[in-house]
C-alpha cells in the first residue's frame, strides 16, 4: 500500500495509534490513552505543561483533540503529529509517520541526485539580540534564525512566559514582558536600536497578529499561504497571539512600503488588522517559550 494519508489512517486506527505513539514519547510508562467506542476521554498535554487537559475523540474517519484549557489547541492527528515532530511538509510528515510507528507503507522513491536541479535558496538572516529590559538598546551579539529559533523551543523562556501569563493586569503584564523578556530586532543587526543605526537589513519582515480567536486555524493558514513563504512562526508571549516571519525584498522598496503592502494583504485575505509595530525596522520582538514554533528548513541546516 503506498503511503498516504487514508492509509496511514487505515493503519492506525484513525490516527489513536500515532496519538498513543507521540504521548509515549512524553509519558513511556503510564498509560496515556484509554478509549471508550469513539471517546479517549481525558490525558495529559505534553504541550500545555503535561495538564490532564487534553481529549481525543474519533470524528468521522479521523482522530481529533482538543484542549480543555486552551481554546485554540485543537485539530486533528496530523496537526498534533506536526508539534511533536515539528515538520510541516505533509510529505515529510507522512514520511516521519510512517518510519516512526514501522508502518511498512510504501514510499516512492526519489532521485538522490535531483537536489543538483533545484535552485539554492542557502541566505543568512542576522539579527541582533538584546538582554532585558527593553530600555536597554545596545546588542549583546548577533544571531541567526535558527539560533533564536533554538532559544524559543529551549526551556530558557519557559518560566517568565508562565509567569507572565498568569498576570491578569493588562498594565502589570506589560510592564513584567518589558523588564523580564530578551528581545530581538528579527528586520537587522544594529549598533543600538533605532531605525537610524540600522547595520544591515535582514530581509525578514515580522507581522504581528493580537487577540486571536482562532489562532491554531490561523497558524495552519499562515503555514500554507500560497503568497508567502513562512520562515518562522511562533506564539507570543502573551499565549494568544503570532509572530510571523516572511522574507521580504527592499531592493526596490523600503521596509515600511512593504510592511503595509503585506498588512493590506492580510486584510484582504484573512479579514484580520495587523499590529502596526511591525513598520518600524528596529522593532523589538520579544523571546518566549514555545516548544511548537516552526522554522523553515532552510535555516536549520545552517
Amino acid at each position: 500500500m503506498e503511503i498516504s494519508r487514508e492509509a496511514i489512517l487505515d493503519k492506525t486506527h484513525y490516527g489513536l495509534k500515532i496519538y498513543a505513539y507521540v504521548l509515549r514519547q512524553y509519558y513511556p510508562n503510564q498509560t496515556v490513552l484509554s478509549v471508550k467506542g469513539r471517546d479517549c476521554g481525558i490525558t495529559r498535554n505534553p504541550f500545555n505543561g503535561g495538564k490532564e487537559t487534553l481529549r481525543i475523540h474519533i470524528d468521522g474517519i479521523i482522530a481529533t483533540h482538543r484542549d480543555t484549557e486552551l481554546e485554540a489547541f485543537k485539530g486533528d492527528v496530523f496537526d498534533f503529529a506536526q508539534y511533536h515532530f515539528r515538520i510541516t511538509d505533509e510529505e515529510e510528515l507522512f514520511q516521519k509517520i510512517n518510519k516512526e510507528l514501522h508502518l511498512n507503507l510504501e514510499v516512492k522513491e526519489k532521485d538522490e541526485l535531483e537536489w543538483l536541479n533545484e535552485p539554492d535558496d542557502t541566505w543568512y538572516a542576522n539579527c541582533s539580540f538584546f538582554k532585558a529590559p527593553v530600555r536597554n538598546v545596545f546588542p549583546s551579539e548577533t544571531l541567526r534564525l535558527h539560533q533564536v529559533f533554538a532559544l524559543i523551543t529551549s526551556d530558557k523562556y519557559k518560566r517568565i512566559t508562565e509567569e507572565l501569563r498568569a498576570i491578569t493586569n493588562v498594565k502589570e503584564a506589560r510592564k513584567f514582558k518589558a523588564n523580564r523578556f530578551d528581545y530581538v530586532t528579527l528586520s537587522g543587526t544594529f549598533e543600538k536600536r533605532s531605525d537610524n543605526n540600522l547595520i544591515k537589513h535582514s530581509n525578514l519582515l515580522t507581522i504581528d497578529f493580537d487577540h486571536l480567536e482562532n489562532l491554531q486555524e490561523l497558524r495552519t493558514q499562515l503555514l500554507n499561504d500560497e503568497y508567502f513563504e513562512t520562515e518562522m512562526l511562533f506564539i507570543s508571549p502573551s499565549g494568544d497571539g503570532l509572530k510571523w516571519i516572511i522574507r521580504i525584498d527592499i531592493s526596490e522598496v523600503t521596509h515600511s512600503e512593504y510592511f503595509t503592502a503585506v498588512a493590506n494583504y492580510i486584510k484582504h485575505n484573512y479579514n484580520i488588522e495587523v499590529d502596526q509595530s511591525g513598520k518600524d525596522v528596529s522593532r523589538a520582538c520579544f523571546l518566549p517559550y514555545d516548544p511548537t514554533a516552526f522554522l523553515h528548513k532552510r535555516h536549520q541546516a545552517l
